[in-house]
């Protein structure tokens, strides 16, 4: 059985992909910080919920104190958990602003994953899927046919483009892991006010896909529902 813990999972794109895990057979655990809409969704699901603030080391450290006693390991970390930020003119960011979406996007996901990487080393084949964006990507970015070109979002494209490098670097130092980051597209949140025109199905494709893949397929990549892409 495939124990997968998916941090912010109580809602959006981490729910809708706990749910297609489930059906797929995995063992989920939701990560959420709000405990009253964790549990909600847990129960709806079928899953257990694990209380985790990415923010705070204390509830990181509890978080997989708790999964280390009640499961004993993971196969999967799926850093979902994200925030937008302040969108348009960016004259009047502030540093806390910055520090703020950095804290949940990049801070976030470094500190679930040292925190939860003595349990994926005790599966036969660990997987970590960080979920990115193409709004961190030059080449999307820079191309006037693609929706990520018409956002002005400072804080988080630079988070998520923060959080693709970061996840190449995991990838060299961990070859005995499979780590790969995801690009959903541009679907249908509360991140986006439901603008986007996917639906969350077809945002976690490519989420699903790389916590299903067989050993051996490969790390260090981004990937979105259509298949690899490049970064730059």
């Amino acid at each position: 059985m495939t124990i997968t813990f998916i941090t912010g999972a109580n809602k959006g794109l981490g729910h809708e992909t706990a749910r297609r895990l489930i059906e797929l057979g995995h063992t989920v655990l939701i990560g959420a910080r709000d405990p009253e809409r964790g549990e909600a969704a847990a129960a709806a699901l079928g899953a257990r919920f694990v209380p985790i603030d990415v923010t705070d080391d204390a509830s990181v450290a509890a978080a997989a104190a708790n999964v280390a006693e009640r499961e004993g390991s993971i196969d999967v970390l799926i850093n979902n958990a994200g925030v937008h930020g302040p969108a348009g003119d960016p004259s009047t960011l502030t540093g806390a602003d910055v520090l703020g979406v950095l804290d949940v996007n990049v801070a976030g996901v470094v500190r679930t994953t040292t925190a939860f990487l003595p349990l994926l080393r005790r599966s036969p084949d660990p997987v970590v899927v960080n979920v990115s964006s193409g709004m961190g990507s030059l080449a999307h970015t820079h191309d006037p046919s693609r929706a990520e070109s018409k956002v002005v979002a400072p804080l988080y494209t630079a988070s998520k483009a923060a959080l693709t490098m970061l996840t190449t670097q995991y990838a060299k130092a961990w070859p005995d892991i499979r780590i790969n980051a995801a690009d959903p597209g541009y679907t249908a949140t509360d991140l986006n006010g439901h603008s986007g025109p996917q639906t969350v199905t077809e945002g976690t494709d490519a989420i699903v896909g790389l916590a299903t893949e067989k050993p051996g397929a490969g790390s260090g990549r981004f990937v979105d529902r259509t298949g690899e892409i490049t970064w730059s």
